[in-house]
């Protein structure tokens, strides 16, 4: 993990933050290191994905999904991601991630995150994830029970919308315990 002391900083500092459920949007603010960046000067693509995990770690500690998960001995993997980006950030820009939990369907949650900078949205990903127990992939149904027995009831319609659904079924690779077989291009 190549954000290991912001991740460290981050888990500190999100259990001195203010509470909120876990349907509200979470907010880091965070500075484009020598670390993050490319040849260009910019944040690398890839390290994109690794500064979302703070976002996540940001919403679930102070959302309490993080302590209800790791007592029930949970922990979160991501399942599929797609970013898309706008605009460069840039080697010490000052910058934003805006972290929502955004919904849910039969196998996953959903999270968007946004790059804002100045008030603009320059970089937005989502992610479909999932919690994993002893026993394998816990049930969404599990999770939002987790959340409402927390005093966070599920806003009603929390489904996600069809175009979110056809992206992760349409690059989904199969379950871990079937066969992959590599075929070629």
């Amino acid at each position: 993990m190549h954000v290991i002391f912001r991740t460290l900083l981050i888990l500190l500092k999100a259990r001195r933050r203010s509470r909120l459920t876990p349907w509200e949007s979470s907010q880091i603010t965070l500075r484009a290191m020598p670390t993050d960046v490319d040849i260009l000067m910019h944040i690398n693509n890839g390290q994109y994905f690794s500064l979302f995990d703070l976002g996540r770690y940001d919403m679930m500690v102070r959302s309490g999904l993080w302590a209800g998960a790791k007592k029930r001995g949970w922990h979160p993997v991501v399942q599929a991601e797609q970013i898309t980006f706008r605009k460069s950030v840039n080697v010490w820009t000052k910058f934003q991630i805006h972290t929502k939990f955004i919904g849910v369907d039969d196998r996953c949650f959903y999270i968007e995150h946004r790059v804002v900078v100045d008030g603009e949205v320059y970089v937005r990903a989502h992610i479909a994830g999932r919690l994993i127990g002893k026993d394998g992939p816990v049930p969404v149904a599990e999770i939002l029970q987790m959340a409402g027995a927390a005093g966070h009831p599920v806003p009603e319609n929390f489904e996600v919308g069809e175009d979110l659904r056809t992206w992760r079924r349409t690059f989904a690779l199969p379950a871990s315990r079937k066969p992959a077989p590599h075929t070629g291009f």
